[in-house]
């Protein structure tokens, strides 16, 4: 274990210096509905209008303010996200009012590295959750994270395998059970549009809640799509919410949806000294 490893975030305090660490602030919450409803042909069709535009957003380019709360720390950056569903992302940390880069992260299908640039120490490890934690404080997967930074999850589940179904004023919760892990799926009726995702483990407790906020219109192979420009990740571990929740909030200020010709590269720096993830157990700015 390092002598006070030199956080890969040290910048993390100056920037809080600089910038101001912010309230965190969550999005505002649905009220779920829970009045039992029959599938109709009508809500049908809605699941899968709304199903069917996740894979329509293939790729991000976008500017972020990305804000982490974890048990202990609440902490707020701005990024540059660069992401290709499925396949790899980059986000660039900057600071102060120049806008100085101050942390480079490349996520990789099994790789992750991540550059601190003002100590010019680069991090390298497996793509794992248990590494993402170290870095975000957040327990999260790459596949869940990266839908997150995206804004429109993939829905897998086929409507005939449905659990059960409440509608409300302009809600519709579709409830879906498999190898028990139970998935709630609120949807905006008028607007189309997943407005929360709720996973729960086996016993009920809450494990994961994506929140989908402010949408905006774009048009994505001759269609209109309504992508949020504001999405939060909340996750716990014993259900607690309240006292045991990682949440990360991220709120676009620009973004391009399936630009052309995206390249995300990531040249390792020759001359930092290289860290294995492995030999760190938590990250101190965390």
């Amino acid at each position: 274990m390092m002598n006070r490893i030199a956080t890969l975030f040290s910048v993390v305090f100056m920037f809080s210096l600089l910038y101001g660490c912010a309230d965190f602030e969550t999005v505002v919450r649905d009220e779920v509905p829970d009045k039992p409803a029959v599938l109709t042909r009508e809500l049908v069709d809605l699941y899968r209008e709304v199903a069917e535009a996740s894979p329509l957003v293939r790729s991000l380019d976008g500017y972020a303010d990305v804000t982490i709360k974890t048990p202990r720390k609440k902490e707020r950056v701005y990024c540059n996200i660069q992401l290709k569903r499925f396949r790899e992302s980059r986000m660039i940390v900057s600071a102060g009012l120049l806008g100085w880069p101050v942390a480079d992260l490349y996520f990789g299908k099994d790789s992750l590295y991540v550059h601190d640039i003002l100590s010019n120490r680069l991090l390298a490890g497996r793509n794992s959750e248990e590494n993402l934690e170290k870095i975000f404080g957040v327990p999260s997967g790459y596949r869940l994270l990266s839908e997150t930074l995206l804004g429109l999850v993939n829905l897998d589940e086929e409507v005939e395998d449905l659990s059960s179904l409440k509608k409300g004023e302009g809600r519709v919760l579709y409830v879906f059970e498999k190898n028990r892990v139970r998935k709630e799926m609120l949807i905006d009726s008028e607007n189309r549009t997943l407005t929360s995702l709720v996973i729960r483990n086996g016993p009920g407790e809450l494990t994961t809640t994506l929140y989908f906020r402010n949408f905006q219109p774009y048009r994505l192979e001759n269609k209109m799509t309504l992508i949020p420009r504001q999405i939060e990740m909340v996750l716990s571990r014993t259900g607690d919410l309240q006292e045991n929740a990682y949440s990360l909030l991220i709120d676009y200020d620009k973004r391009i949806i399936n630009p052309e010709a995206l390249s995300i590269k990531f040249v390792k720096p020759g001359n930092a000294r290289v860290i294995s993830f492995d030999d760190i157990s938590v990250l101190p700015w965390m």
